[in-house]
């Protein structure tokens, strides 16, 4: 059967999205369209780019998250570096290492820019902070005089990734009429996380698709990252760590308050074990425990959802 499957963002968590991928091929699931938030991007262009699960777990499970905490020398000086850093980059690590990554993960399936997949295949949710709103990349890069077609995927994963304070923003140029008008500092608009204002938008495919009667719309399926992790202390010694601490809050705090809110029996519901998103010292452990988590988690759901009966 086909589907389209929205999934949440979730940092390290992402492995257990394709723990459920995986379950889900197994239960006979076609993905027709993914869209996905943050590590949910991962898994949204991942499988866009024809990867299964079997194969997307194990490229992310021999991946050494610490790799992507990069910055410069200059940075890493004690107490000062990393505060100068997000005085100056606007970020504690330039998120560089992630898009190349990606970039390179994509490319070994002939993917570059998403005129390279089908049209409306892959939806990317990104925040742009300059002017408060959601972006779902590519389709509305138009409104920044920007060709979607063009636009590199790995660049946009990056963008939804882009933790605030953790990861640099990714900065946008408006081009055309989009630029018309506005002074040169002007034309530059920041963009991160796409989990600061969509943590999980369900809500894209049902808008799309909304026209149609329910027997001839293609069901959506949510992937969602649920169960509270353990309030940690933080020991707070400079600004670098005072910083850690308030975006592990405030993460922490933002997935808490969505999960209690948000109930859909159209969703993949998986633990995550206590896990919490910025724990990039993950062991391989822990990896192998949310994977097996989202497997079973994909199973389990698969083995009594019934589409069009909500």
């Amino acid at each position: 059967m086909e589907i389209n499957a929205v999934f949440e963002g979730g940092g390290v968590k992402g492995v257990a999205l394709a723990g459920a991928v995986e379950a889900t091929e197994r239960a006979g699931g076609i993905f027709k369209k993914v869209a996905g938030t943050s590590s949910g991007s991962i898994i949204a262009s991942l499988l866009a780019a024809g990867y299964d699960g079997e194969t997307m777990s194990r490229i992310i499970r021999q991946t050494s998250f610490t790799a992507f905490l990069k910055r410069g020398m200059l940075y890493n000086t004690a107490i000062v570096g990393p505060a100068l850093r997000v005085m100056i980059k606007k970020g504690l690590y330039s998120g560089e290492a992630l898009e190349a990554w990606i970039r390179g993960i994509l490319r070994e399936k002939g993917i570059v820019t998403f005129s390279d997949l089908p049209r409306g295949k892959l939806s990317i949710i990104a925040s742009d902070i300059t002017n408060g709103r959601i972006i779902v990349l590519p389709d509305d890069l138009e409104d920044y005089g920007i060709s979607p077609g063009g636009f590199e995927v790995a660049k946009a994963v990056r963008m939804s990734c882009s933790i605030p304070y953790f990861f640099d923003p990714v900065m946008l140029r408006l081009n055309g009429q989009a630029a018309k008008g506005k002074t040169f500092m002007e034309q530059f608009i920041y963009v991160v996380d796409g989990g600061l204002l969509s943590n999980f938008p369900l809500w894209l495919f049902d808008e799309k698709e909304g026209f149609k009667s329910p027997e001839r719309r293609t069901p959506t399926v949510g992937y969602q990252l649920i169960g509270k992790t353990e309030p940690q202390a933080h020991r707070i010694t400079g600004p670098f760590s005072m910083l850690q601490a308030m975006v592990g809050t405030m993460l922490s705090a933002h997935d808490e308050r969505y999960i209690e809110t948000e109930k859909f029996v159209r969703t993949v519901k998986i633990p995550t074990l206590g896990v919490s998103t910025t724990q990039f010292h993950i062991t391989p452990e822990q990896s192998d425990e949310l994977y097996a988590a989202g497997l079973n988690a994909g199973e389990v759901f698969f083995k009594h959802w019934r589409p069009y009966k909500h």
